[in-house]
């Protein structure tokens, strides 16, 4: 038996030549426990946790009812172009992230569609000095080089503008071989280890800038695709359609009020130049 220290949610674990193999919950994939999981795995076995018994909530916490679902993962442990809850069906990324309309089950994905950017946007607590720019930046080009083991050039901008933190990874598929670590797991690991819901085997994310705790009050990831999402308006979210129903309405409010203007001026002026001639009549009289 062994401890696989990159992923907590696995099973049987075992030493194969020097190495720790373990099952992944939920799907039973062997992993190498010197490496990161997939991040399809990982889902796949948060979910079937999710589902073993109720968990204490954070106060704040919300449900995200278009984040977390039990994916369907190749035998590699990469997302299935195609992710189906019952009878409906949508299309993901590499990062297993919807990027069409939802659909039913004739729904064609013909591809599995590359996630070559990733943004991780992070806020702090409020503060009275900014953080120290360059350490901050080591920190976390530091951290993702060796705790989630990314070749550093993937690591394209770390920028800091108090108080967002805003890290940019890129990987082209032609940039990246066999061997190198995926953008979307590094992601996923560096989420959760902000969150306070490390992956990790007891060893959490050490969030240390200078000797001083970094509080995150929020951390939120965008996607980029090396093609672009095929959403139409009905993904639209119900407050932006009536932001856009409220300024058609307010247009249309305008162009009545400037109508109605018009003709009262227009029936001003006729009204004068009436009056106007009947008192040149009553003069010529």
């Amino acid at each position: 038996a062994c401890i696989c220290a990159k992923n907590k949610r696995v099973t049987n674990c075992r030493m194969v030549e020097d190495v720790c193999w373990c099952d992944a919950v939920g799907s039973g994939v062997s992993v190498n426990c010197n490496k990161l999981t997939s991040k399809c795995l990982l889902m796949k076995a948060e979910v079937l946790g999710s589902k073993s018994g109720r968990r204490e909530k954070p106060k704040d916490a919300f449900e995200d009812t278009d984040g977390l679902y039990d994916p369907e993962c190749e035998n590699t442990g990469v997302f299935k172009a195609k992710q189906c809850n019952g009878s409906t069906c949508w299309c993901v990324n590499t990062a297993g992230v919807r990027r069409t309309d939802k659909h039913d089950a004739d729904l064609k994905c013909n591809q599995l569609v590359r996630t070559t950017w990733i943004i991780i946007e992070m806020k702090h607590a409020e503060r009275n000095a900014p953080l120290n720019t360059e350490s901050l930046e080591k920190f976390f080009k530091d951290t993702i080089t060796s705790r989630y083991m990314l070749d550093r050039r993937y690591i394209s901008n770390v920028l800091y503008e108090k108080p967002f933190i805003t890290i940019d990874l890129k990987q082209n598929s032609s940039d990246k071989s066999s061997g190198d670590v995926d953008i979307a797991d590094v992601a996923y690991y560096l989420e959760k280890d902000v969150k306070g819901d490390s992956i990790f085997h007891n060893d959490g994310l050490n969030l240390s800038i200078d000797n001083e705790m970094l509080n995150l009050e929020k951390t939120v990831v965008y996607y980029v695709d090396e093609i672009a999402p095929e959403f139409t308006m009905k993904s639209l979210t119900p407050g932006l359609v009536a932001v856009i129903v409220v300024v058609i309405v307010a247009i249309v409010a305008a162009i009545v009020v400037l109508v109605f203007t018009r003709r009262r001026k227009g029936k001003y002026v006729k009204a004068e130049v009436k009056e106007m001639n009947e008192m040149h009549r009553g003069l010529n009289a």
